[in-house]
């Protein structure tokens, strides 16, 4: 998620819509790659990577026409702007709030920004939580996943086309993202982000089920080449509808409001190094231990998941951010 749009929607969201604002995101993110899985097969490398770039900058553009947080025009004492924002928002009683804000941060700066973000009990646990729940999501084998989708129906021996199945997986990604911002404020965030990771866990077991009587030759196989659409398609519902968008969204709920893009940009950057070193090591993960172990270890990555989001994720619904920190 970009970094500046969580921080602007946690500002912005009354604490009622706040999930789903942060939640629906996720639904664009998965309409961009449905895009990509259906015109890949149909173009050239080139013509790929330059629909890539056209979403990209359509994406950049579009950035520019959100408007600053109300919160930043406070402590940059432009309060003009900062009315018409919230009166935008249907907000206008919160005003006074926000100058009241503007006189509790208006002496921070950068470099007390950082200390702050490590300083502060409530800001070091929630780094410690979305930090944690963060690389967890990236290191579920969902990008080993995209990217080496056509290497696994291959090893599998699937008898539906690899860019068919990846269209199909996208719409049930689709169907997944969109099904959460609906309950995400009634079921709560702790509930979804568990179920979703046993999902994912149970998914990627199965999977590495598969490979591993794959490789003792066990006749069964024969008979469920269906199987890795079917089970691939299983984890991305449960990853799109909770373990895929909650992390995320969370960033921007945790954290106090003069640290949020500190830390939301520190969590980011390292969850996608993690994901990144995963996803690197994915391909001579399969040639030197197999498939199977590699899949296993994710099954196990998402049910550390479930774990951590039982014992140490706090449920976030309905509560204002100051609520919020209160509870840290």
């Amino acid at each position: 998620m970009d970094t500046r749009v969580a921080p602007f929607l946690c500002t912005s969201g009354s604490p009622n819509i706040r999930g789903i604002l942060l939640t629906v995101y996720g639904v664009f993110f998965t309409v961009g790659a449905i895009i990509l899985y259906s015109t890949g097969p149909f173009v050239s490398y080139y013509g790929t990577t330059y629909i890539g770039i056209s979403l990209s900058l359509a994406h950049a553009f579009s950035i520019l026409w959100i408007p600053e947080s109300p919160l930043f025009y406070a402590l940059q004492g432009r309060e003009q702007e900062m009315t018409k924002v919230l009166e935008d928002l249907g907000r206008s009683q919160d005003v006074d709030k926000l100058l009241k804000k503007k006189e509790e941060f208006s002496n921070t700066n950068t470099k007390r920004e950082w200390i702050e973000l490590f300083s502060i009990r409530s800001n070091r646990k929630a780094l410690f939580i979305v930090g944690v729940i963060n690389i967890l999501q990236h290191t579920s084998g969902v990008l080993a996943v995209v990217f080496f989708s056509a290497a696994i129906f291959d090893m599998a021996g699937s008898s539906i086309e690899s860019h068919l199945a990846m269209i199909i997986i996208g719409c049930f990604q689709l169907l997944g993202s969109v099904v959460t911002p609906f309950f995400i404020e009634g079921t709560g965030r702790k509930r979804i982000l568990a179920i979703s990771s046993a999902i994912c866990s149970l998914s990627m077991f199965l999977l590495g089920t598969y490979f591993y009587l794959d490789l003792k030759d066990n006749p069964i196989v024969d008979n469920i080449k269906w199987l890795p659409v079917v089970v691939l398609i299983m984890f991305y519902i449960g990853y799109d509808s909770g373990l895929g968008i909650i992390p995320n969204a969370i960033i921007g709920e945790m954290f106090t409001s003069n640290v949020r893009s500190k830390g939301s940009t520190l969590t980011m950057t390292t969850s996608w190094f993690f994901g990144f070193m995963v996803t690197t090591a994915f391909g001579a993960l399969l040639e030197a231990v197999g498939g199977h172990v590699a899949f296993w270890f994710f099954s196990c990555t998402c049910a550390c998941a479930v774990l951590f989001t039982i014992f140490f994720v706090p449920e976030t619904k309905g509560k204002t951010l100051l609520e919020i920190q209160d509870a840290l």
